[in-house]
């Protein structure tokens, strides 16, 4: 046991009609999504199957249909726990599988977080910007260099890095990374996530996390901040506070699950990001998907042969 990961993914992944099938299909799904229209007072359902898509994309909105999405996937996988990591947002979605915290108190918790990571900085006053072909050692010495906020955020996988500030640091700092050779894109996202900027929406959600009673995971959840496993309640609240504004070290979290016998990822939600990210990480780790319904058995079979 313990050679099988489910990953979550996080912002990004997000789709209108995405789930729609699973929901059609499985009434787990289904009841899933119901669960989540009743803690948060309206359909994020109706949002995430038809749109529209400028309303889903905002962060308040997408942040619990990504995390209901997956959930309701992973129940209907019905796989016993063994170890589990997600990407950023997707940290959550490891807690709400572990049993660490209620779907129920989840979905709005990450509302919430969504809404303050969006307040904490200005409209237009923060970015990110995606760094292809170069390392981590490089990206932050041109940070450094540079007069304002810009910091290496998601350290995503060998040769892809993401930073997060202010908006002309980002976009100074980009300059200089394409001077040295580096691909930069800017990302169209709506605030600077991860980045210390970030400070007043962790210190938002805490007051909101602290009136939530958490229990110990059912099994290893491999944080973001420490890219190391958390076992009891305590670890795993003060490993969710502290992500908000701080890297999402996903290259050394699934290093260190694999140097911990990990040999197959499922990636359980919408879109195949921590795929491609895996695989580059590491070539010979199996990693399959599960998007929706027909995807279920190919991933129990997987999971069978590695138990």
């Amino acid at each position: 046991m313990g050679t099988v990961a489910i990953i979550f993914p996080g912002q990004g992944s997000q789709q209108v009609g995405m789930g729609k099938a699973a929901h059609d299909a499985l009434p787990v799904v289904a009841e899933t999504f119901a669960e989540a229209d009743e803690a948060l007072g309206f359909e994020l359902s109706k949002m995430c199957f038809e749109g529209p898509e400028d309303q889903l994309r905002m962060t308040e909105n997408t942040q619990p249909a990504i995390l209901t999405t997956s959930i309701a996937l992973w129940r209907a996988l019905e796989i016993p726990c063994e170890r589990l990591a997600g990407h950023s947002l997707g940290e959550w979605t490891a807690h709400v599988a572990a049993g660490t915290l209620p779907f129920s108190a989840a979905v709005k918790l990450v509302r919430a977080r969504g809404r303050y990571m969006q307040e904490a900085v200005p409209a237009g006053e923060g970015a990110m910007a995606a760094i292809l072909k170069a390392e981590l050692e490089v990206v932050n010495e041109v940070c450094a260099t540079v007069e304002g906020v810009v910091e290496a955020v998601n350290l995503n996988a060998p040769g892809q890095i993401v930073i997060a500030g202010a908006t002309a640091a980002v976009e100074a700092a980009g300059r200089a990374l394409r001077e040295k050779g580096a691909r930069v894109a800017p990302l169209p996202v709506s605030a600077p996530f991860h980045s210390s900027l970030m400070k007043p929406a962790e210190e938002r959600l805490a007051a909101d996390l602290r009136d939530v009673a958490l229990n110990a995971p059912c099994c290893p959840v491999y944080v973001n901040v420490d890219a190391a496993p958390v076992t009891t309640a305590d670890a795993a609240r003060d490993a969710l506070l502290r992500q908000v504004s701080r890297p999402v070290r996903w290259t050394e979290s699934i290093q260190r699950m694999i140097a911990d016998g990990t040999k197959t990822f499922i990636e359980v939600g919408h879109g195949k990001v921590l795929r491609g990210l895996v695989s580059r990480i590491d070539r010979s780790a199996q990693i399959v998907n599960v998007q929706g319904p027909d995807d279920l058995d190919a991933a129990r079979r997987v999971i069978e042969e590695n138990a």
